[in-house]
């Protein structure tokens, strides 16, 4: 089962295995703090499409399209 978290939420033991997909560090968070297991900052949406959304939701739809199109040409860093 694959649950989604944000990494400012605390981590529970429940959690298991935690996965954190994001270019940049959370600000002000230590690894220990933040619980990490493993960090996969390739595979998160590229800066400029994460600028271009700006966290509108008017610009979710598209925004899932073209983070699935960065995806598909990453296939080498992940797999369905």
């Amino acid at each position: 089962m694959i649950r989604l978290k944000r990494v400012y939420e605390k981590p529970l033991k429940e959690d298991g295995f935690r996965i954190l997909v994001e270019r940049l560090w959370p600000r002000g968070f230590t690894k220990e703090r933040a619980a990490i297991d493993l960090w996969l900052k390739d595979i998160a949406p590229s800066s400029e499409l994460r600028k271009w959304f700006g966290h509108d939701p008017a610009k979710w739809k598209e925004f899932c399209k073209h983070y699935r199109a960065e995806l598909a040409h990453r296939k080498d860093l992940i797999s369905f």
